[in-house]
């Protein structure tokens, strides 16, 4: 198709030959048809479809915010001409990036390797690729889609803490007396037999099935949950940045919670985010969660959030400023301990009573405090 500088062209070299042919003169025409032939060599230059064959890859295909992440373009000339005026952009979410492609022989293959941007989190459609070809003059270009798009997993930032303790004794290896509740253990998984698992535990049906023998693994639902409630409204927040920091704050504790085996529930005011029982996948499976979280006006207020939860545990509300700390009070007594975040707040607040609360400016000021949260200081 022909850029703006072509259609430009054509239409003053269409002029200048009216122009011509009505004064009689024959240099108007002449130069009038040496550019609408160049309009027409731009656009034969063009036109032919270059056989490339490309492959993408994405390493590594999640990453934390801010963290490298880079787009892998493997190009291979698959047709008898050489390849040369080609350039190329992928597509990463709304931002486009320039790939230089190089000059390729008839079987050639290049790889190509460019930065892919991560300073915001969610999930990031890259590609397809987008090849453009144009005339050396810039009259016409061409634009054809190559590869199949992947999607890159950018996900929010975390620091290490350690586990909120609940301020109540559990048994993490079921019970152990008499007196331990009953109807406390659940299941939660099918996994192959060890040695040492109890034959009470195979699950005969799934063994038969799969020719491998199964167990029920069981965990114990009253271990202490920690429940995050995340402030999403829009209005809520001055800045998305600002938003941005407390989705981080949120993942750094639910992963805290989620490697100590613990399970682990986030909601927002517009609903759940994720739950989990506890066990090895939960830290990937709650960043993976996060990584999708968005401002969005929801029909409850995270007071109301809390109040809709089985009780118990430790409580985290994440917010920026503390409009909602005396009703946050209210719910105490439905938690062993309960903790609220201010993210960048823009003014001092008082902690209610029974309530630990702590200003967050960043990530490293969250890992230096939260011990003092944790033996409820």
């Amino acid at each position: 198709m022909l850029t703006p500088l072509g259609w430009g062209t054509a239409a003053g070299s269409a002029a200048l030959y009216a122009l011509g042919w009505w004064l009689g003169y024959p240099e108007p025409a002449v130069l009038a048809l040496a550019g609408l032939v160049a309009v027409a060599v731009a656009l034969a230059w063009t036109l032919p479809r270059p056989k490339l064959e490309v492959r993408r890859e994405i390493a590594p295909v999640r990453v934390a915010r801010g963290e490298p992440a880079v787009g892998v373009l493997h190009v291979t000339n698959a047709g008898r001409g050489i390849r040369s005026g080609l350039s190329a952009r992928d597509a990463a979410g709304a931002t486009a990036v320039a790939v230089d492609v190089p000059r390729l022989r008839p079987g050639g293959r290049r790889t190509v390797t460019y930065r892919l941007p991560t300073d915001r989190r969610g999930r990031i459609p890259v590609g397809p690729l987008r090849l453009v070809r144009a005339d050396p003059l810039q009259l016409a270009r061409r634009v054809r889609e190559y590869g199949t798009p992947r999607t890159l997993l950018v996900r929010p930032r975390t620091v290490d803490l350690s586990l909120l303790p609940s301020g109540r004794a559990y048994h993490l290896d079921g019970p152990t007396s008499d007196r331990s509740p009953a109807g406390t253990t659940t299941f939660h998984a099918l996994r192959e037999y060890v040695v040492g698992d109890e034959m009470r535990h195979v699950h005969w049906k799934s063994s038969a099935r799969t020719g491998t023998l199964m167990v029920r693994q069981l965990v114990d639902a009253s271990l202490p949950t920690t429940t995050l409630v995340l402030e999403a409204r829009p209005d809520a927040w001055r800045d998305p940045d600002d938003f941005e920091l407390a989705v981080d704050a949120a993942a750094s504790v639910a992963v805290a919670a989620a490697r100590a085996n613990f399970p682990v529930r986030v909601l927002t005011g517009s609903g759940p985010v994720a739950d989990t029982r506890g066990g090895p996948d939960d830290v990937e499976e709650l960043l993976d969660r996060l990584t999708g979280v968005a401002l969005a006006d929801g029909p409850n207020t995270v007071v109301d959030a809390a109040r809709r939860v089985r009780a118990g545990g430790s409580l985290v509300v994440i917010v920026q400023d503390g409009a909602e700390l005396g009703r946050i009070a209210a719910v105490r007594s439905r938690f062993d301990r309960l903790v609220v975040l201010r993210v960048r707040p823009g003014a001092p607040a008082s902690a209610p009573p029974g309530v630990l609360l702590a200003d967050v400016p960043d990530l490293d000021t969250l890992a230096a405090v939260w011990p003092r949260l944790g033996r409820g200081r």
